[in-house]
């Protein structure tokens, strides 16, 4: 996989706040009650979230009304 694919496929945290609409203290708060999306943590300790697991989380949250 090339630097360029995997950048597409791995989000920065800023990116899924922008995406979601909301801001890094709920992300961490959903972080911290293990209700946000599958996070990799990076040696740096910068977040990463791989595109599929938001996509799959989503798809778990979508209302079945």
């Amino acid at each position: 996989m090339t630097t360029a694919t995997r950048s597409r496929t791995m989000l920065t945290l800023a990116e899924v706040c922008e995406e979601l609409a909301v801001s890094r203290s709920t992300f961490y708060d959903w972080r911290a009650k293990r209700r946000a999306a599958r996070c990799i943590k990076l040696p740096n300790g910068d977040l990463r979230i791989r595109r599929s697991d938001l996509e799959h989380w989503l798809d778990d949250r979508e209302d079945a009304a």
